[in-house]
Formats: structure tokens, sequence, C-alpha cells
């Protein structure tokens, strides 16, 4: 059964099996175990910045194509709902439409991209993706009547995912082991269960038939040409999926922010975090995209405080405290990054599949 979910893909470490499955468990009972607005809220970033990494590696780490345009896709899908939700309403089909308009349109302008730069060097691909993105991005901080410009948009969600909405008075009393059975714990598993069904979908991409041929072009493309396939057919195919998927977790993003803004989708910091999520996790395998969104997400909120408690226990000691403050929690999460990467060159799963 579990290989059959998995596509054949387990994870080939009894260490790795035990990480996954511990992530998997928290961010299932997330809301139960981590009772809280900042642990949920983490938490469903982890979710959302999951599909978006795995997206992102079915380009780079199985088809060795680099791309700077993967925040403009998910900022096309999360601008999609939010101007559907905005036109038609707070309703579920206002959702539907502007997930699904995100994604056709994200498809669309990554076919176009592919068609023209595709054929030629990928550090070609790779600047014509920068130079669209960063159009993209300022064209969205120019219109501001339509995109709310540098404010960005904020909109309202179904009744059913607000924090208003209650539900199980009845049966529980409103709780269910002291968390508020509320609209806000509906709309994390809506953000849990889409990424649970993307993530499963992509895991069957990649070890189907199309992943196969992916991977082949990665390691030889002239000699995947020579025995017949069309090169340049598969990347724009893998670029399209990609960008699609990618639309769709920014979908998710902003169904569960209720906001969109040039900050929270379109930033080259954002493409800048995924680059470093891949890598960490390890390139060319989904379940890197699980461990490099969950470390890097949980750094992002947590070194600083950590980091804080640590400066105010070694106070006396010369040196140490100004090294471990809090405003240096970029700095110290430079530094975790080169020891991720000299220690584990494959990534994170790469280490420990090798491990056995």
């Amino acid at each position: 059964m579990i290989h059959s979910v998995l596509s054949g893909d387990l994870p080939r470490s009894r260490i790795l099996s035990i990480v996954l499955l511990g992530i998997l468990v928290c961010l299932a009972l997330a809301p139960f175990l981590f009772p809280g607005v900042r642990t949920v809220d983490t938490a469903a970033r982890i979710c959302v910045f999951i599909v978006l990494v795995a997206s992102y590696d079915l380009l780079l780490g199985y088809g060795g194509i680099v791309s700077f345009a993967h925040t403009m896709f998910f900022g096309i899908g999360a601008y999609g709902v939010a101007l559907a939700s905005t036109h038609m309403g707070r309703g579920f089909d206002a959702i539907a439409v502007g997930a699904v308009s995100g994604a056709m349109i994200a498809a669309l302008l990554a076919l176009v991209i592919g068609l023209f730069s595709l054929r030629v060097r990928a550090i070609f691909f790779a600047m014509i993706t920068l130079a669209v993105a960063s159009a993209v991005a300022v064209l969205v901080s120019q219109l501001s009547g339509l995109t709310g410009g540098e404010d960005g948009l904020t909109f309202k969600t179904p009744r059913a995912l607000g924090p208003a909405f209650k539900f199980g008075k009845e049966t529980f009393d409103g709780t269910l082991f002291g968390v508020k059975l509320n609209g806000k714990l509906l709309a994390y598993y809506f953000v849990f269960v889409g990424t649970l069904v993307l993530f499963l979908f992509m895991l069957r991409v990649v070890n189907s038939p199309f992943g196969r041929v992916l991977q082949a072009i990665r390691e030889n493309d002239f000699r995947a040409e020579s025995i017949g396939y069309r090169v340049v057919k598969y990347r724009v195919a893998a670029t399209c999926l990609s960008a699609a998927i990618a639309a769709l977790a920014g979908s998710l993003y902003a169904v569960w922010l209720r906001y969109v803004g040039p900050d929270t989708t379109l930033s080259m910091e954002i493409m800048i975090d995924i680059l470093l999520m891949v890598v960490i996790g390890g390139m060319g395998t989904m379940y890197g995209a699980i461990l490099g969104a969950t470390l890097f997400v949980l750094a992002q909120n947590y070194l600083q405080t950590l980091m804080g408690a640590a400066s105010g226990l070694v106070e006396g000691i010369p040196i140490l405290p100004e090294l471990l403050s809090a405003d240096r929690w970029l700095l110290w999460l430079g530094v975790l990054f080169i020891l991720s990467v000299y220690f584990f060159p494959t990534g994170i799963v790469g280490r420990l599949r090798n491990q056995g």
C-alpha cells in the first residue's frame, strides 16, 4: 500500500523514513500538537514551501534546468486567487477559478519562455527567466489599480475558512483537545491536504517514464537526443508543469494569508530561499523538498529567538554574547547553510540514503 502511494520511490533509509514520518505526523497534527498562532502559521508555511520547492526541484534537480522565475509563477497563482476572490466574492468557486486560471497562465507563460529560450544554452534560459521575473515584479508594483501595487491585496476567503466560523459545538463544545474548532483550523487542513495531493502527484511524475527521460536528459542531453527523445519538448513540458504547480502553491499561500503582495510572493529573496532549500534537502529527490523546506522555515522563524536565549545564557563571557546576538541570526543562518553544503554535498537526503 505505502509502496503504491509513494509511486515506488521509498526513502531507502531507516533514518530518513523516521524523519519523514515525524515531519508528516507533526504537520498533520500541528494545530493539536503545537497550538498557537505562530506555530500553526509556521506549519502552514512549511506545507506551502514543500510544494514550491518540490516543483522547483522537478525543474532543476530532475530536468537540470536553472530558472529564476519560479517566484513569478508562485505570485501568479497567489494573485489569481486574490483577484478572483475580490471580484467574484468570498466563495470556493472564486478560489477554484483563481487557482485554475493562475496555473493556466503560469503554464502558458512558461511555454512561451521555454519555446524561445530552451533551444539554446541553459545560461541563456536562466537570464531570460530572471529578466521576465523582474519585469513582472515591476509591473505588479506599478499596476496599483489592479494589483494593489506595493500595498498588495487583502481579500476575504469563504466563511468556512475564516476564524469567525465555528463548528462542532453540539458534540465537542466547540473544542477538541483544547483546540478551537473554527474556520482557521479548516483553512490549515485545506492547505495541508492540498500540499499532500500535489506532492504525491509530483512523486508520481518523477517516477513515471516522463520523469526518467527528464533524468536521462539531465545526465546527457546529446545521448538522449541521439536515441530519439525530443529534448526541447521534454524540457518545455517540465517547465510548464513546474510553473503550474508553483502557481497552485501560490494559491494555497494566498488562501492561508488572505493577503497577496509583491514582498510575499514575487521577491528575489524568496527565489534565493527556494534555491537554498533545494540544495539543503538534496537536488533530484522529492523528499529533499520536505527536509529542506522544514529546516529552512523553522530556522527563519525560530533561529533568532534561540540565539536571543543563548546570548542571555553566556552573559559575562567575552565576545560570545555579541556573536550570539539575535541581530546576527542571518549570519548564523548563512554559516549553517555553508556547513550543510560542506558536510552534505548531495543534500541531507543523499547523505542519509548513502548511509542506508
